[in-house]
């Protein structure tokens, strides 16, 4: 009989997305939106393993745990949550948690801790609540938090478009192959040419990422293959090039369009040769690189008008892989805010838990030209002036709330509190000039002062 696994997940895409993975490997699977909801169904089922978020909406992670162990005491528990704390990881395993899980996560991640945790956990490992978390324990646990936050998250995503893009990555990884990553300014490129350097058999050795549009080309020679001292003016010590430091590992050439045609030839003959000769020396130097390039510019267009050598293209582009922008997967917008927002809180030392619906809102109805750099940016500069555990309107860049002008006289709002806070914020913005502020909101000054009388906003 298929195990039984009940989840308890308030974002409901998400909990769509584990629901899906799971029975996809086996599992017979069941959900709640809210602790109330889940606490009958573990008082009148018996479920192999439970599944929860720490934090929810009217209930909390760790008190469910208690629960289920009063009422269902053969159910194992895991725990998720995207704000990773070493004490509450703590009271997690001190209350008999199987397992604590931060989100973002891999769904490999999951399977793997339900998969083998049960045979390969030691019975010490697993302590109740009645008898303290020894010393040892503690510093495992640390630690392990410890180098989940310091290797790279990948946020996978949910979308189609996202699981094509991530199958991509996996697919290719593996191999050897020049890989070109295109996609817009801000999705991530050298975030997935992390990621395929991690799927790689290289994975253990050097990733160098490089910002091609960064180097002058006066100097590119020596970056990219090093030099020997006294080879020119300022070359005061032997120097090892971006080559050579990536030997045995992978060489991330981003925004590549930007090498001037002498550089290309230089890189060229360098991809073809495996060999490199620094700036100064008679002594070639083999070197064995995997090279993985970026752009988000047209190089085939480049390659038209004679901008970008096209047998350099043909060699940097063995395989392809575009990255979709936020705006074609907007399904993902809410793991990578919460990715963002984890991330924010680590950085500012604030315990900031989630938007605020308004909030929500404008984010969803916001198109990110910038991707996700610009996403992290607002939210962290979000965090930093939020005084409450949800961020407000009134910290949100005005870019974002006023990101489009309808053509109709009147701003389509689509609850009245938002509309309320946004012509506030237009009127703090304008410093109450009834005149600036209607043209902040692309609306006429009479219905302006309608919408004053309506909302009964004195000045």
């Amino acid at each position: 009989m298929a195990q039984q696994i009940h989840i308890v997940e308030d974002d409901v895409a998400f909990g769509k997305m584990l629901t899906s993975l799971l029975e996809r490997n086996g599992f017979e699977v069941t959900i709640s939106l809210t602790g109330e909801n889940a606490r009958k169904r573990i008082s009148e089922s018996k479920f192999d393993l439970l599944i929860t978020d720490l934090k929810l909406p009217d209930d909390s992670g760790l008190d469910l745990l208690e629960f289920s162990q009063k009422n269902s005491p053969n159910t194992k528990v895991i725990l998720m949550t995207g704000y990773a704390e070493v004490d509450t990881a703590v009271k997690a395993i001190k209350k008999g948690a199987l397992d604590y899980i931060s989100k973002p996560f891999r769904p490999e991640e999951l399977l793997m801790i339900i998969e083998d945790d049960f045979k390969n956990k030691e019975p010490s490992d697993v302590i109740s609540s009645e008898n303290s978390v020894s010393t040892a324990t503690e510093g495992k646990l640390k630690e392990s938090l410890k180098t989940y936050s310091e290797k790279p998250n990948f946020v996978s995503g949910i979308s189609e478009s996202s699981k094509k893009f991530n199958e991509y990555l996996k697919l290719v990884g593996p191999t050897d192959m020049c890989v070109l990553i295109q996609g817009e300014s801000g999705t991530g490129k050298e975030v997935a040419a992390k990621a395929i350097h991690n799927y790689s058999n290289r994975k253990d050795k050097n990733f160098i990422a490089v910002d091609c549009g960064a180097i002058p080309k006066e100097i590119a020679a020596s970056e990219f293959f090093g030099h020997v001292k006294g080879s020119f003016t300022g070359a005061v010590n032997d120097k090892k090039g971006h080559f050579e430091a990536a030997d045995g590992g992978t060489l991330f050439l981003d925004e590549v369009g930007n090498l001037s045609y002498e550089n290309q030839i230089q890189l060229l003959r360098a991809l073809q040769e495996r060999r490199i000769k620094p700036v100064g020396s008679n002594t070639e130097i083999n070197v064995d690189v995997r090279i993985l390039s970026a752009t988000n510019e047209d190089l085939l267009k480049a390659v038209s008008e004679g901008k970008f050598r096209e047998d350099l293209y043909h060699r940097l582009n063995e395989f392809s892989i575009h990255i979709p922008s936020l705006h074609e997967r907007k399904e993902d917008l809410f793991l990578f805010i919460e990715y963002f927002l984890n991330e924010a809180n680590n950085a500012l030392g604030k315990e900031v838990i989630g938007l605020s619906k308004e909030v929500e809102e404008a984010f969803k109805n916001y198109a990110w030209p910038g991707n996700l750099r610009e996403l992290k940016n607002v939210i962290k500069r979000s965090v930093l002036l939020t005084n409450s555990n949800l961020v407000p309107l009134d910290v949100i860049p005005r870019e974002v709330l006023f990101s489009e002008k309808p053509k109709k006289e009147t701003v389509d709002f689509s609850k009245e509190s938002n509309e309320k806070q946004l012509i506030l914020n237009a009127l703090k913005e304008a410093d109450y000039n009834k005149t600036k502020a209607a043209k902040l909101l692309n609306i006429t000054r009479k219905t302006l002062y309608n919408k004053l009388e309506h909302y009964q906003i004195e000045l």
